[in-house]
């Protein structure tokens, strides 16, 4: 057992479950536990903004991807930032005008609201659930090699203590744990590159003659198709990692947190940059160096040649061998600060979903209490934890950088087609946005299930019945296709009404 690292971990957890203590005291209202009540500003929402979206993907699965997949990686890092230039441009703004709390408040602002609310937040959940499962994989891993325990206790440990932070805290508390995490990991891994580049003098082309020689690909490390084995998979990874950016419900709900869209164009502009630096650092400099300086360690390999602990223990191995078991303990604690907080964006999301779009505006027709709200809240906190804990422990040995791929297909194909054409397209009706949206998110999920990834390495068949890693290829035109076809001929009463409805929307989101 690492001492340092346990030692760090107890502080921050100390020190967050007072905050969360303290926030609890405060978050009495739907508006304070949802929102922070909207008194966030740019920068700071911002830099929470980037905790919500530097996760274990981010650090452990993407330098893992980039060690044992070298340039294929990049896509990891270029598709984002189309997706935040969405957000920015796009978005924002019109977003943070009509809603209040979740994305189906934004959906529903024209359309019917209880078939909109239910698929919204169907899709939403959908999302929060895979993404919840991502970090648990991490976080988990995380635990179980700092204490040295099973990986089952580690990751049903750790889940629990995120549960206490978001049923207690609410968003108050969440943005305070992202807060702290963003500026360690940020400074972390600022640490880590000049380390790393200091030991090839600083010379870059120095640098990378390194790795092509530490390399098992040499100078093909450099090259394509060690990831990407097909244009037909890079193209749907390409299509699904931004859109399903601009459609994520933990970081849509952070607009929410500022009072008006200037403050929430501001927040995605920080973010960007928070994220950009991160990105860059974690593919250029930390996964690359990571294939030289651990060549030389046979103790972090089996006798096959593969990495301890999988791929996601990259980063973590590296941070031994550059500071030893002190900065191994630092960086452990940082990561686990990372997961903690991201998890605790997402279950917030997800609980909302069901206790403000379900529970309040669809079972009770808004005639629910604020206090009886927030309780469904934290009811859904503790069954949404529960449930990614349970599906965290079958998924244990999945590289979670290409997992969250998944989960960006998926809310590519459900929550971004209706949110995107709900705000710009005067012909979406009711009926089209969800059984349109339902198509892209079963299409997805199915695909998911039947593709290589669940069908062949979690059920144990032989081939897959859909060849491709990732769905959104024919999911997201699925969803598109299938809302415009449904929503250009509906005759309803209910579609004429929602066709009507679009100028006074438009009027609100840009005023």
């Amino acid at each position: 057992m690492n001492t340092t690292a346990v030692l760090l971990f107890a502080a921050f957890v100390t020190v967050t479950l007072a905050i969360t203590a303290y926030a609890g005291r405060r978050t009495k209202t739907t508006n304070a536990f949802y929102a922070a009540e909207g008194q966030l500003g740019g920068f700071v929402n911002g830099l929470a903004i980037s905790g919500d979206f530097i996760s274990a993907a981010t650090f452990l699965g993407i330098t893992g991807l980039v060690f044992a997949a070298g340039l294929d990686t990049m896509f990891y890092i270029l598709t984002p930032f189309t997706g935040l230039a969405i957000l920015l441009f796009v978005v924002a703004g019109p977003f943070r005008r009509l809603g209040r709390f979740t994305l189906s408040d934004v959906a529903a602002y024209r359309l019917r609201e209880a078939p909109v609310r239910i698929f919204a937040a169907t899709g939403s959940l959908v999302v929060v659930i895979l993404y919840l499962v991502v970090q648990f994989i991490g976080l988990g891993k995380l635990v179980q090699a700092l204490f040295q325990i099973d990986y089952t206790y580690a990751v049903t440990a750790a889940g629990l203590l995120t549960i206490a932070y978001v049923g207690i805290g609410g968003m108050i508390a969440t943005t305070w744990v992202q807060l702290i995490k963003a500026i360690l990991m940020i400074a972390v891994i600022v640490y880590i590159s000049v380390v790393v580049l200091q030991s090839a003098d600083f010379r870059l082309v120095g640098f990378y003659e390194k790795v092509a020689a530490a390399s098992p690909h040499g100078a093909g490390l450099f090259g394509p198709g060690l990831l990407f084995t097909d244009p037909v998979s890079l193209l749907s990874f390409a299509l699904a990692m931004p859109l399903g950016l601009a459609g994520l419900p933990h970081v849509l709900m952070r607009l929410f947190t500022v009072p008006d869209a200037r403050q929430a164009h501001l927040s995605v502009f920080y973010a960007t940059f928070f994220i950009g630096l991160v990105q860059v650092l974690v593919f250029f400099v930390i996964g690359m160096g990571a294939v030289f300086l651990l060549a030389p360690h046979p103790e972090f390999f089996d006798a096959d040649g593969r990495v301890l602990g999988g791929t996601n223990m990259v980063a973590i191995h590296l941070s031994q061998v550059l500071g030893g078991d002190v900065f191994f303990g630092v960086v452990s604690a940082v990561i686990f600060a990372t997961i903690l907080a991201v998890v605790c964006g997402l279950i917030l999301a997800g609980a909302s979903a069901v206790s403000h779009d379900l529970y309040s505006r669809v079972f009770r027709a808004g005639k629910a209490k604020e206090s009886e709200e927030v309780l469904a809240t934290r009811i859904a906190t503790v069954a949404l934890g529960i449930c990614a804990i349970l599906l965290a422990i079958v998924f244990e040995d999945q590289n979670i950088a290409y997992m969250v791929s998944l989960v960006f297909a998926v809310s590519a194909s459900a929550n971004f087609p209706v949110l995107i054409l709900s705000l710009y397209w005067r012909g979406l009706t009711t009926w089209g946005a969800v059984l349109g949206g339902t198509v892209g998110l079963v299409s997805a999920v199915a695909l998911i299930a039947v593709g290589p990834t669940v069908w062949v390495e979690v059920f144990g068949n032989d081939t897959p019945l859909f060849p491709y890693k990732y769905p959104g290829i024919v999911s997201i035109p699925a969803a598109f296709l299938s809302i415009f076809f449904i929503s250009r001929y509906d005759r309803s009463e209910q579609g004429k009404r929602d066709r009507l409805r679009f100028d006074e929307q438009a009027r609100v989101a840009f005023g």
